[in-house]
C-alpha cells in the first residue's frame, strides 16, 4: 500500500479557493483599516488645515471629530459586511474548514 501525501484534486482546488478567499479578505481588510486610520487620525493631525473648510456651517475638523469619523466608521462596517457576504458567495466552501 502506497501512502500518497499529495491531496486529492478536489482538495487542491478547495485549498486554492481558500487561499484566494483569504488573500482578497486580507487585502480588503488592510484597505478598510487604512481608511479608518486616515480618517480617524488624519482629522486630528490636520485639524488646523481642515478648519478652513466648512460643512453644514461648521468647520470640517469639528464636524469630522463630532460626527464624520463615526459615520465613516459605520460606512466601513456596512461595506465590509456587504463585501464579505458577496466574497463568500463567490468562493463557496472557502470560509469553512473540511
Amino acid at each position: 500500500m502506497q501512502n500518497d501525501p499529495s491531496p486529492l484534486p478536489h482538495e487542491a482546488a478547495r485549498t486554492d479557493m481558500r487561499r484566494a478567499h483569504w488573500e482578497r479578505t486580507r487585502r480588503m481588510t488592510l484597505v478598510l483599516v487604512s481608511l479608518w486610520l486616515v480618517v480617524g487620525f488624519g482629522t486630528v493631525a490636520f485639524a488646523r488645515e481642515l478648519s478652513q473648510f466648512t460643512l453644514f456651517g461648521w468647520p470640517l475638523s469639528f464636524y469630522m471629530a463630532a460626527q464624520g469619523a463615526s459615520l465613516v466608521s459605520l460606512a466601513i462596517i456596512g461595506f465590509y459586511a456587504w463585501r464579505m457576504r458577496r466574497l463568500d458567495r463567490e468562493h463557496p466552501g472557502a470560509e469553512t474548514r473540511a
